[in-house]
């Protein structure tokens, strides 16, 4: 076996715990989720159509989906979104179908919301429904 010098001693055993660190919060690292550019999109493809002033959704609950101020606001009922709380968002409830499904959202024939759309929200609820 060879013998390395002092330098050789000292940065193996500085390197690893950087190394390690990189590792770690490298795997760990989630993409922050952006409202306008990942929500707002997916949100006016499959809900605005009924979650207006004037569409079915909105006379029937009184949710407004057309802007983050609205869609924070909820229904008639209560909250729709809870931040940093995707399980408990009432919102997410509705579109995986885990309600009655004479209320699971979108309603009627349209086409059920999309997994990985759903997921896109799911993580924009957990980061903190932010408005950015």
């Amino acid at each position: 076996m060879k013998k390395t010098g002092s330098a050789g001693k000292w940065t193996l055993p500085a390197l690893l715990p950087v190394a390690l660190m990189m590792t770690i919060t490298g795997c760990n690292r989630e993409e922050a989720i952006s409202f306008s550019q990942d929500v707002k999109p997916i949100i006016e493809k499959n809900c605005v159509a009924c979650h207006q002033p004037g569409g079915k959704g909105y006379e029937a609950s009184g949710f407004d989906m057309t802007s983050y101020a609205d869609l924070m606001e909820g229904t008639k009922y209560g909250p729709m979104i809870i931040r940093g709380d995707s399980a408990g968002s009432n919102m997410l409830v509705l579109m995986e179908g885990r309600a009655d499904p004479s209320i699971s959202m979108p309603h009627g024939t349209m086409k059920p919301i999309a997994q990985p759309d759903i997921d896109t929200i799911r993580l924009w609820i957990d980061q903190g429904a932010k408005n950015n």
